[in-house]
């Protein structure tokens, strides 16, 4: 693998102004789930650096559980095509108010596969947090009610979001420079 200093084109949100927002963010869901029984659902891999900061300012009682879902396209990496449950909650969420914590929304495909799984389950809420939104790549249209960013249409890794599996520790949000980056498939 790569160093990621070789494949990096630009910093695209650095440590300090993922943890400052990350922090506002959390603000609003402590206000807006004071007094409720609140339960928050991690979407695994990328999720789980975003929630652990997340969770830090959550000062509200909550509950804590994982899904990791797949999604398969045409080609190395896509978001579109069908999509996978692979692992299933341990919770039950019937008359929980839900907040789904996910690294980024792309075509919005996965995210919507997951709500509609989960309201079956009968939840009292069901809200969105995302720490990145890809809105101009959206397919599919769904509720971010919590969003961290906005972002364009580039390929990002770090905090959480994998390249190749790798550099998910970095503190701060990339860009691949897509001239220097050579997918696995390819090597």
């Amino acid at each position: 693998m790569q160093d990621y200093k070789d494949i990096l084109a630009e910093i695209l949100i650095n440590e300090e102004t993922l943890q400052t927002r990350i922090k506002e963010l959390a603000e609003e869901i402590n206000r807006d789930y004071q007094g409720k029984d609140l339960l928050l659902i991690c979407i695994l891999r990328g999720g789980i650096v975003f929630l652990v900061d997340l969770m830090r300012h959550i000062t509200v009682p909550h509950q804590l559980d994982f899904m990791a879902v797949s999604s398969y396209g045409e080609g190395v990496r896509q978001s579109g095509g069908s999509v996978r449950l692979s692992l299933d909650l341990k919770t039950d969420i019937r008359g929980k108010d839900v907040l789904l914590v996910e690294d980024i929304v792309d075509s919005g495909n996965t995210i919507a596969y997951v709500l509609e799984f989960l309201r079956t389950r009968q939840p009292h809420s069901l809200k969105v947090c995302t720490l990145l939104d890809k809105e101009e790549r959206r397919e599919t249209s769904v509720p971010i009610d919590y969003r961290g960013f906005s972002i364009p249409n580039k390929f990002v890794f770090g905090f959480g979001l994998d390249l190749d599996e790798y550099y998910r520790n970095l503190p701060f949000i990339g860009v691949v420079d897509l001239k220097k980056y050579e997918p696995p498939a390819l090597r």
